[in-house]
């Protein structure tokens, strides 16, 4: 079995045998299991945001919360519509048909919708905080003009950060192996192991990280108030939290405390071959986590938004009244607790 290597100037210190673990092919069994994940995350995905799309746009901006709920759509949207890439990859036996361009372009446009899907739940926690414990004081702060010019910032911030991976030279290798070529693209799952790298990945995860935590941590102890009779409204609101935190727990903590200790350990020229080939296999595993936020955030906006609620129960034929019969509690204290989370 011989290798015919174009090399990216960040693995040139590697050994042949490590540039081999480091590229090395998913097995059969692995490739059927990420391809068949991508299937289903993208049949599912793919309406439930098309649909919180369309739902978000058809209403007026009133709040900053449906600034950033429409646009935390828009990217899902773009993020899952990149996943039929990744399916052929993985159906194709880790072989990239698509060309130079194509695999910087998938790099750029799956970097680019994670961290705005990333700072729009930030802000979207942040805002709510902000509606509960402090409403009036952050009025004149949470006005529609300002989430625009915040939207706009995050967008532009993060397409500028981004835009070096469009330039980025050399990023397909060939191999030949067994008289086959295989064409690897490294935007899919291969990272850039500079320490410049490690620090970029540690200050972008950690500002969002620490908001959503403190947000919602303040969120449920302002919940605590609330009074005996009106627990279920209250335990309604933390259902809520839960499953906002559990979507940022799984879809991005995993993939960037994994990032950090790729970069880390690729950092050290004693990495052995084994360690390498985990470390990939790691990777690839928590880069495909990721998605799953497009799963779990057509979920969250049911819970969340009242329109596309309704509208997603009027699609199943389901009366809201049977599902949400515990709405009867006094329309005061209802408020105070999910005008925290209801935006539409």
């Amino acid at each position: 079995m011989s290798y015919r290597l174009r090399v990216h100037c960040m693995i040139m210190n590697y050994t042949e045998e490590e540039r081999h673990g480091l590229h090395a092919k998913a097995s059969h069994r692995e490739n059927i299991i990420f391809a068949s994940f991508y299937i289903l995350v993208f049949m599912v995905a793919v309406p439930g945001n098309t649909l919180a799309l369309w739902v978000f746009c058809r209403q007026a901006v009133t709040s900053p919360s449906k600034l950033f709920l429409r646009h935390l759509a828009i990217a899902d949207v773009s993020y899952v519509l990149i996943l039929p890439v990744r399916m052929v990859y993985h159906l194709s036996d880790s072989h990239w048909p698509f060309g130079e361009v194509p695999c910087r372009l998938v790099g750029f446009l799956f970097y680019l919708n994670m961290y705005c899907s990333l700072y729009f739940m930030t802000c979207i926690g942040l805002d709510r905080l902000l509606a509960l414990v402090l409403p009036l004081k952050s009025r004149s702060m949470r006005k529609t003009a300002y989430a625009r010019a915040v939207v706009v910032s995050l967008w532009v911030t993060v397409t500028v950060s981004m835009t070096p991976l469009l330039f980025s030279k050399d990023q397909t290798m060939i191999f030949q192996v067994d008289n086959t070529t295989v064409v690897m693209c490294n935007q899919l799952y291969l990272e850039n192991n500079s320490p410049k790298a490690l620090v970029s990945t540690m200050v972008a995860f950690t500002i969002p990280l620490v908001t959503i935590v403190v947000s919602y941590i303040l969120i449920l102890l302002k919940l605590r108030g609330i009074k005996q009779k009106e627990r279920p409204v209250r335990d309604k609101a933390i259902r809520m939290i839960i499953l906002i935190m559990v979507n940022f727990l799984v879809a991005f903590v995993p993939y960037h405390v994994n990032r950090s200790i790729y970069i880390e350990r690729h950092t050290h020229s004693d990495i052995e071959t084994a360690s390498i080939k985990a470390l990939a296999l790691a990777n690839r595993v928590t880069s495909a986590l990721t998605c799953v936020s497009g799963v779990l955030d057509p979920i969250m906006y049911f819970f969340l938004a009242r329109t596309y609620q309704s509208i997603l129960l009027q699609l199943y034929c389901i009366d809201r009244g049977d599902l949400l019969n515990f709405e009867s509690h006094s329309k005061e204290s209802e408020y105070l607790c999910l005008s925290a989370f209801y935006f539409l």
